[in-house]
């Protein structure tokens, strides 16, 4: 149940994440359960001066801070959007229902990261009032902007709970996940301990899935395929143009237009370099193929230490040398110049997964859909998003939807864990 505060909250709406101070929104991230370096200042603010989101593309900034005083106690990332692209929610059926009944359903609001389905915290807030008073701004300032729904993508625990006690309808979506530990054998309830070598990892899995992945690498290997790994500022600015190569060519060759710029990249390399993490593949010498992981180690948040052009308006995003067993990586863009079998596995999950197990990494994130990561062992999660529509009708029929395709995810879910690639008790 919403719980009733007297608090004077003064709601601020920016056209720009420019306009909102890095410091302040920074410092309320750190204090998050679930932050992560995609919603930091500078990560937005880049995703918005490179071009990659803002109203050309679709994605209207519209960020929302709640204040007392002059205390920074709630914000999140919203945009409108005029389209349902970059989401990996899906919602492109509600959209054509409301056309059929000539209703429009764009611009809808959207609370997220542009072109990110990284679960984290969404509704940051110093505490669980605020976070409530942020949603029920959200929902006045839609309500005011007569927009059809508002939307809340890959959130976490708390912005969920938030989210029903206002009455919004939850959606669960299925990724796949890597941790970095094994049970101890015999003893489900042990403490876990992390894998000491690739070989470790593979004898956890099935005789099957060990055989696979053992041939998928060979291949690769006999290819003449080898790789090398550079990051934070040890990536080079050829080894950013290599990349940004491979990466486009990934979506030219399915006909689309990259999301990111490559003045995106420029900024990542400028202001957080340090969490990302290059493979680079190489044939005869020559680069080939790349992939790009994503960093964090939350450790590390609040620190004061930094690359950016402006220590004093950040706050520390990044993973230093040394790492935590709570850090994450994230699996997020690859692309190839050449086609070599199984490529794509070593690139996106074998290379940083023996990575993350040598430094001690304590989870890998491998992006949106995809349930042949299960194979790479790589084991299914749920991913949460919250949902307000405007129309009653419509919202009653999207509940009943949701509440039949809940089930349907907790079906699949099942069915997944039957075929899971872990080795059992009697496997050999």
């Amino acid at each position: 149940m919403l719980k009733k505060e007297s608090f004077d909250y003064v709601t601020r709406v920016s056209a720009s994440p420019l306009d909102v101070n890095a410091r302040q929104w920074d410092r309320l991230l750190c204090a998050q359960a679930q932050p992560s370096p995609f919603m930091a200042h500078a990560y937005l603010a880049a995703l918005h001066t490179s071009g990659s989101a803002v109203p050309a593309t679709g994605w209207t900034p519209r960020f929302m801070t709640l204040w007392l005083g002059e205390e920074l106690v709630a914000a999140c990332p919203l945009y409108l959007k005029a389209h349902s692209y970059g989401e990996y929610v899906f919602d492109w059926a509600w959209a054509n229902a409301y056309a059929q009944h000539g209703l429009a359903y764009y611009p809808k609001a959207l609370v997220a990261v542009p072109f990110t389905p990284v679960p984290g915290t969404r509704l940051m807030a110093k505490n669980e009032a605020a976070r409530d008073a942020l949603v029920q701004a959200l929902i006045a300032w839609c309500r005011a902007e007569k927009l059809s729904s508002l939307h809340l993508l890959f959130s976490a625990a708390e912005d969920l709970a938030a989210c029903e006690r206002a009455g919004l309808m939850r959606r669960d979506t299925v990724q796949f996940h890597w941790t970095n530990a094994t049970p101890v054998s015999g003893n489900p309830g042990a403490a876990a301990r992390t894998f000491g070598s690739f070989d470790h990892f593979l004898a956890s899995l099935n005789q099957e899935k060990r055989k696979k992945i053992r041939q998928e690498r060979r291949k690769v290997s006999e290819a003449g395929v080898s790789f090398r790994w550079a990051r934070g500022r040890d990536i080079s600015a050829a080894d950013w143009d290599f990349f940004y190569r491979c990466y486009e060519r990934t979506y030219l060759e399915h006909g689309n237009a990259p999301y990111l710029s490559r003045a995106f990249f420029e900024c990542m390399a400028r202001d957080m370099p340090e969490n990302w993490l290059l493979f680079v593949g190489e044939r005869a010498g020559q680069p080939m193929a790349s992939s790009l992981i994503a960093l964090h180690d939350p450790s590390t948040l609040g620190s004061g230490q930094n690359h950016s052009k402006d220590s004093l308006e950040t706050a520390d995003f990044t993973l230093h040398t040394a790492t935590s067993p709570d850090s994450v990586a994230y699996g997020r863009y690859w692309g190839a110049l050449e086609r070599v079998d199984c490529l794509h596995f070593e690139a996106c999950y074998y290379q940083p997964l023996q990575w993350c197990i040598e430094h001690g990494i304590g989870r890998f994130e491998g992006g949106a859909q995809g349930e042949h990561k299960m194979a790479r062992a790589l084991l299914p999660v749920k991913a949460s998003s919250a949902h307000w529509l405007a129309h009653p009708a419509f919202a009653d029929a999207v509940q009943r939807f949701l509440e039949r395709e809940g089930q349907g995810i907790g079906d699949y879910l099942e069915h997944l864990d039957a075929r899971s690639p872990l080795r059992k008790p009697d496997d050999a």
